[in-house]
């Protein structure tokens, strides 16, 4: 049987990976691990405000380029343990938005034209921080909240931007002339009605256009009104909606992450029985190559006895017929004595 042979190996190495994946995994579940990272990042950025200070970079830039160094082996070890954890399910690793993230920081940091760019390296260095995300929860959901309020928020800047305009463009007509300052042009108007928007100067526009029109009341009004309470009120309800939806994905991720281990005990133990089941079969392939008769005897047996010939209905019929003779012959005999 070489093709199960053949199958013996590749059952060892999908074992031999689900057992590294599962170590490996164990250790990257465990706190000590998550503090140990969470540590490193800090020390990371500390090292990177520290090269802020000309003079302690000139004085310690040996000391800090090793440091620099020994994070980044560091954070290299870290990436590494995280793929060998889902070594027995490699696009597990790939469905994490943060493994891909840290994976292309990683990874960046390798290439040439990064390295020896010290703004682009600097860059990559600050953006290690936002690895601080992964081992905070709360934090964690407020990024994930952002994320997912984005295209409410474009949304709402849409909105937004078409009130603004339409404010302006008013603004222009009836204040251009008077106040030329503020409302001279449709830019000057827009950033004029934006900075209005949180509520600061409100005042003292009002009475500047009150001094115009009285009608300047009612514009000022109403857009105060749309912009500064329905618009912020409408983007406060994206954001809280995007947090909800957030915490409901953060609370269903140990649930994700238990099943596939499931699935993986599951997979090791059936294949830990095809492999003795397997083993067993050959064993007895053996032993019966070990007690086969010989050749011609093999022959013999292949070649079933003939033991009678099948007895036709006629045959059967003559045979009863017969019979009834015989015993009527023997009763008149014994009548005749």
């Amino acid at each position: 049987m070489p093709e199960q042979h053949d199958h013996i190996p590749d059952i060892a190495f999908r074992s031999f990976r689900g057992e590294l994946a599962r170590r490996c995994r164990a250790v990257t579940e465990s706190r000590w691990f998550a503090l140990a990272v969470f540590a490193l990042i800090v020390l990371n950025a500390a090292l990177l405000g520290l090269e802020t200070y000309s003079g302690l970079a000139a004085r310690w830039h040996r000391g800090l380029l090793l440091a620099e160094q020994a994070c980044l082996v560091a954070f290299t070890a870290e990436i590494l343990i995280r793929l060998a954890a889902h070594a027995d399910r490699p696009r597990g690793f790939l469905k994490d938005a943060w493994n891909v993230f840290d994976l292309i920081v990683i990874l960046c940091a390798f290439l040439p034209f990064v390295r020896e760019n010290t703004t682009v390296l600097r860059l990559l260095r600050l953006a290690r921080v936002l690895r601080t995300a992964r081992f905070l929860p709360q934090v964690r959901i407020v990024l994930v909240a952002i994320v997912r309020s984005l295209p409410g928020t474009l949304s709402f800047l849409v909105v937004g931007a078409l009130l603004l305009y339409v404010y302006a463009m008013i603004g222009w007509v009836f204040f251009g002339r008077h106040d030329p300052e503020h409302y001279g042009s449709i830019g000057r108007a827009a950033l004029t009605l934006f900075l209005l928007m949180t509520l600061d100067g409100v005042g003292n526009a009002v009475h500047s256009g009150l001094e115009v029109s009285r009608w300047s009341l009612l514009y000022y009004a109403s857009y105060v009104l749309l912009g500064s309470f329905v618009l912020v009120n409408v983007l406060v309800g994206v954001v809280i909606t995007s947090l909800d939806e957030a915490r409901e994905m953060e609370k269903d991720k140990p649930a994700e992450r238990a099943a596939p281990a499931v699935a993986a005990d599951d997979r090791k133990l059936l294949l830990e029985r095809i492999t003795a089941l397997r083993g067993a079969l050959d064993e007895l392939e053996r032993d019966l190559a070990r007690t086969a008769p010989p050749q011609a005897g093999r022959a013999a047996l292949a070649v079933p006895a003939v033991v009678g010939r099948p007895v036709s209905g006629t045959a059967r019929r003559r045979r009863r017929s017969a019979g009834r003779r015989r015993s009527a012959g023997r009763r008149t005999s014994k009548r005749r004595r």
